[in-house]
């Protein structure tokens, strides 16, 4: 997560508690219930429910459920400074809590917001991790606060992402990009056409979350790019030849068959330089212990399989579903419906399917001491001697 830096500004600079004319009672996507006004002059809404947050106390992080509001808040009146929005709010030792997460940071009603309402809700967070608290801020408007800031802004350098490369962004555009795939699949400049966008927008996406401590170069996402879509290309038109004389539904599946291959090749040239040097390893605690090219493997196959798996329902449901449809004769007759309904079948199955994919495996992953390199296993045991499990963040 970005981290604000610098010291807490005075009472002179503090955001005057304004609303915007004509946007009283409006609520932001994504926020079942309005609450009050919030700085910066934007009104921002909440999520209803505090299940799942987690605090950071002394150093180290609890996680509670279904608790009542804090004590201290409703004592003091004002929102306490140890809530930890440095990670996310639910339980990320669980499917469920991951998939929470996942469904909150891919939503793609945050791409309705307005540049004042991100520069909003990026105030009151780094005001908040600055010590001070915006009055009147709740506990659910924080969180939603971080998780807007957290979809528009990159972690490392507080950068505005561009629109197209925000993770709220990734069901819009792949519904629009996988059904044209699937749709128009039968000539070649159309499939080289759709599998040229395809790794494109994949491009955007790698640069735009790139890490800010070790930056993608120019000639690392060239290379993945070329490479990723000259792999997708080759599989699709190659299948697409061997497939030619079997029944059309085989055929339907050339597309999923080249975005695997794509990801398969795209991912680990991204990610190439852990693959030389490694990746942290920390403690429970995250003292960093040192890298690991084994746990950088193992990140990379995780993510590579959780995009794969992400693409299965989408590329695999959809064409079963038009190759009945397409026999019927209500399309038959109208056929330039098939287009706008593969799309919508396309974006129905991701809605779902890329939060689940991506809460697979857990963020912060663990490997056993005994599956890392000698030198590090030599290293770990000499000042933990009963350590067994060492943990590393596996990317997305």
């Amino acid at each position: 997560m970005a981290r604000a830096g610098g010291v807490a500004p005075n009472d002179t600079h503090r955001p005057q508690v304004l609303p915007i004319p004509g946007h009283a009672g409006r609520r932001l996507p994504g926020s079942p219930r309005p609450s009050c006004w919030l700085a910066s002059g934007v009104t921002l809404h909440v999520m209803s429910g505090s299940a799942g947050a987690t605090r950071g106390e002394e150093g180290g992080s609890e996680s509670y459920r279904g608790q009542e509001p804090r004590a201290q808040e409703s004592k003091m009146g004002e929102l306490p400074l140890d809530i930890n929005i440095q990670e996310p709010r639910w339980d990320q030792s669980t499917f469920l809590g991951r998939a929470q997460h996942f469904f909150t940071v891919t939503d793609p009603r945050n791409l309705l917001l307005s540049g004042a309402q991100l520069e909003a809700s990026r105030n009151i967070v780094q005001n908040y991790r600055a010590g001070v608290v915006t009055p009147g801020l709740t506990e659910d408007q924080l969180w939603r606060a971080k998780y807007v800031y957290d979809s528009a802004f990159h972690p490392d350098t507080g950068e505005k992402v561009v629109l197209i490369g925000r993770m709220s962004a990734q069901v819009p555009m792949n519904m629009t990009i996988t059904g044209c795939m699937l749709t128009f699949y039968r000539k070649t400049p159309t499939v080289v056409f759709w599998q040229w966008v395809n790794q494109s927008f994949n491009a955007v996406v790698n640069y735009s979350n790139r890490s800010g401590d070790a930056p993608i170069t120019v000639g690392q996402l060239g290379t993945a790019y070329v490479s990723a879509t000259t792999g997708a290309v080759a599989t699709a038109l190659g299948l697409k030849f061997l497939t030619k004389h079997l029944p059309p539904l085989v055929g339907r599946f050339v597309p999923f068959a080249a975005v695997a291959a794509a990801n398969c090749i795209n991912i680990p040239l991204m990610r190439q330089r852990e693959l030389q040097v490694g990746i942290p390893v920390t403690d429970e605690a995250g003292q960093r212990l040192g890298h690991s090219v084994t746990a950088a493997k193992q990140g990379i196959f995780q993510v590579v399989i959780s995009r794969i798996c992400m693409a299965i329902p989408a590329m695999a449901i959809p064409p079963v579903i038009m190759n009945a449809l397409e026999k019927k004769d209500f399309l038959k007759r109208r056929a330039w419906l098939g287009a706008p309904l593969q799309v919508g079948l396309v974006g129905f199955c991701l809605v779902f399917a890329t939060p689940l994919c991506c809460a697979l495996f857990p963020q912060r992953s663990s490997i056993h001491v005994s599956r890392l390199e000698p030198e590090l296993r030599a290293q770990i045991h000499q000042q933990n001697p009963g350590m067994e499990v060492v943990y590393y963040n596996k990317g997305l």
